[in-house]
């Protein structure tokens, strides 16, 4: 009785944003073209359906067929939208991307952006491109399959040069075209020096920032400051290659909720391999809406299910496109 008294506590206290008060005007940049962000529906907010990486050999996501079947598979469960977080020279496969989500009725937002530096091949130029900017603005709004969103990575604990060079690029596309950024924080590290540079130094919106990864840093505390901060934070939920801090993400969630930051949490599988597909080892997509979502309405609630599944996606990923 305790427990449900607590969290029916949780679910009275708890008041999602208005999207339309918040957003108002914006949208969310699918493959297929602008959409409302009330019609993301149930969202996987990080996830890859295609990737490639010289330090992945053997590894890549590459099979449109096994990604077909895991878009089904995640639809027939009441999935909506996948957001592909796979940037420039890691094998997108951006051209594939209208056909999949027309064949299987799911929203698909693609990246631009750009990984860490070993993720390229040695004789490509990389983050040494004086004109990434460039290239980000163009991938966003002037490619014939747009992306929605652009992808950087900081470095374990630190931002190194690379990132530096990447960040800026990204803010001044942002800037240009009002695309949110989503990061990838090397084993969930580095997360506040990664707003001093995008807000603090290039002038980014901390509400446009999506920081990935930070539950395999399971700090709290870090977590709040984050929040805090005004980011939104998408964990993994799980990914099969790191999942040492999985058995803490319920924690994670209901820290941030308990701290009055239901609003900027996002979940998402992070499938980067062919075996943590559903179709093969699992547990992919599916394990979102399977595993993850009875337990978060059962043990947090469904208001803050529906938050991360619904109404936070279509608040992170919708932007006043600019041309």
């Amino acid at each position: 009785m305790a427990m449900e008294r607590a969290l029916s506590e949780r679910e009275e206290g708890y008041r999602p944003p208005d999207v339309r008060r918040d957003e108002a005007g914006a949208l969310v940049r699918t493959v297929l073209g602008d959409v409302a962000p009330e019609e993301l529906g149930v969202c996987d907010a990080h996830d890859h359906l295609f990737i490639r990486s010289p330090v992945l050999p053997g590894q890549e996501l590459d099979d449109a067929g096994a990604a077909l079947a895991e878009l089904n598979a995640f639809a027939a469960l009441g999935g909506k939208t996948v957001v592909q977080w796979t940037p420039w020279g890691m094998g997108p496969r951006t051209e594939e991307l209208p056909g999949l989500s027309r064949r299987s009725g799911v929203h698909l937002v693609g990246a631009t952006g750009m990984h860490q530096a070993k993720h390229y091949a040695r004789d490509e130029p990389a983050g040494g491109r004086d004109d990434l900017a460039e290239l980000f603005v163009h991938e966003l709004t002037g490619a014939r399959v747009k992306a929605g969103l652009i992808k950087v990575a900081g470095a374990y604990h630190r931002l190194d040069d690379h990132a530096r060079h990447v960040m800026a690029a990204a803010a001044e596309a942002h800037h240009v075209t009002d695309a949110p950024i989503g990061v990838h924080l090397e084993a969930g590290t580095a997360a506040m020096d990664v707003l001093d540079l995008l807000c603090g130094t290039h002038g980014v919106s901390p509400r446009r920032v999506i920081l990935g990864h930070l539950h395999r840093f399971p700090d709290t505390r870090m977590h709040r400051a984050v929040a805090e901060a005004g980011a939104f934070l998408a964990f993994d939920g799980p990914s099969r290659a790191h999942h040492a801090t999985d058995w803490r993400l319920l924690d994670g969630i209901e820290s941030l909720a308990d701290a009055g930051h239901a609003a900027q949490i996002l979940l998402g599988a992070d499938t980067v391999t062919a075996a943590a597909r559903s179709g093969a080892d699992g547990p992919g997509m599916p394990f979102l809406l399977t595993g993850l979502r009875p337990r978060i309405e059962r043990e947090l609630g469904a208001a803050l299910a529906d938050a991360i599944f619904i109404r936070n996606p279509a608040r992170a990923f919708a932007a006043r496109w600019r041309p």
